[in-house]
């Protein structure tokens, strides 16, 4: 068994542009004073970094990580949520996606896509600069338009949606290999990834690729109404990032899980801070650590009516309290006759 490293903190709810959140430098510093000793970086915002420069100067990512280090925090991951959602969109998502690419490729989907790939391929290159071995992302989505079967689906429509998937991400998996960096998709709803089933589809397309892993997070999966401590052992040779965030799902006579096209306020599924929500983190750290998880716990503080700041500090408390340091013998070892082959022939009559 493994403890699970932290507390850390996904910085790219925190990021803006008026101080301590407006640079590298002040960001780490307020992070480690809240009491986290790793942070996960969004590749995509230049106010924290140049995603250009660490995908080409081992000198830039050790300065970039020796201000981190001096301020009191471990660059745990680099994400790239935003670029990955790029690398597949269906039209019907083309205006509201736009807005994550750069200006230059905005309103052209090709270019929009190629300006994907290549951010996501750069991440890889700068978390080998960062001697890094995991990264975050998304998969993208073709056929979430089509994820409720009415009307009825064409026959083939959701093969074809992900052998495509597949085929655009197998190049960067591949570079991923190069860089010996796994690709972690966070399993998420608005994602063709979504749940295990659309996981397994994919990681067959791929011919289930060594670096295609996943990304845990169990309030995505307390809105879908599924097994999050199941997940965790279906999947335990493919988790390699934890996010740790809390969500409720509280139905009522007028919503569910769709949530009636209200906002998170109103919604049955709604993200809470730690500790707020319905998630039982006692068993999901317990089974992390049995499953020899070895990386971060990484907080990504989400809720609709906790101050952010307040959810960070309260987090990395909740996380402390929560990683086991893991034994290193039995807890019945005072009691034990030490080892005989011969008296265990014996006692079982052979």
């Amino acid at each position: 068994m493994k403890t699970i490293k932290g507390p850390a903190l996904f910085l790219a709810q925190f990021a803006g542009d008026g101080a301590p959140f407006n640079s590298w430098d002040s960001i780490t510093r307020w992070a480690a004073d809240c009491g986290y000793k790793g942070v996960q970086v969004p590749s995509w915002d230049a106010r924290l970094i140049d995603l250009a420069k660490a995908a080409d100067s081992k000198d830039y990512c050790d300065e970039f990580k020796g201000v981190a280090a001096a301020n009191g925090v471990e660059v745990t991951e680099l994400s790239t949520h935003l670029q990955g959602q790029l690398v597949a969109v269906h039209p019907a998502y083309d205006e509201a996606f736009d807005g994550f690419a750069d200006p230059s490729v905005r309103g052209n989907p090709k270019a929009r896509q190629d300006w994907a790939v290549d951010q996501v391929k750069k991440a890889l290159t700068a978390s080998r600069n960062m001697g890094i071995d995991a990264h975050a992302t998304f998969s993208g989505a073709l056929a979430w338009p089509f994820v409720y079967p009415w009307p009825q689906r064409p026959a083939g429509l959701v093969e074809a949606a992900f052998d495509e998937l597949a085929r655009r991400w197998v190049p960067i998996l591949n570079h991923a290999e190069d860089c010996g960096v796994d690709v972690c998709y966070e399993i998420h709803p608005g994602e063709d990834l979504h749940d295990g089933d659309s996981y397994e589809m994919f990681l067959e397309r791929t011919g289930n690729h060594a670096r295609a892993c996943m990304l845990y997070d169990p309030s995505h999966y307390v809105l879908q109404c599924l097994d999050y401590l199941d997940n965790i052992d279906i999947y335990k040779d493919r988790i390699r990032m934890f996010h740790v965030k809390d969500a409720e799902f509280n139905p009522t006579g007028r919503k569910g899980v769709y949530g009636g096209y209200q906002g998170w306020t109103n919604r049955a599924g709604r993200f809470r801070s730690l500790g707020d929500g319905q998630v039982d983190f006692g068993a999901v750290f317990s089974k992390m650590a049995a499953n020899d998880f070895a990386g971060w716990a990484v907080v990504e503080w989400e809720c609709c009516l906790k101050h952010p700041e307040d959810g960070a500090r309260e987090g990395a408390e909740f996380v402390k309290s929560h990683i086991i340091r893991v034994t290193e013998k039995a807890f019945d070892d005072f009691a034990g006759g030490g080892a005989d082959d011969a008296a265990n022939r014996r006692m079982l009559g052979i």
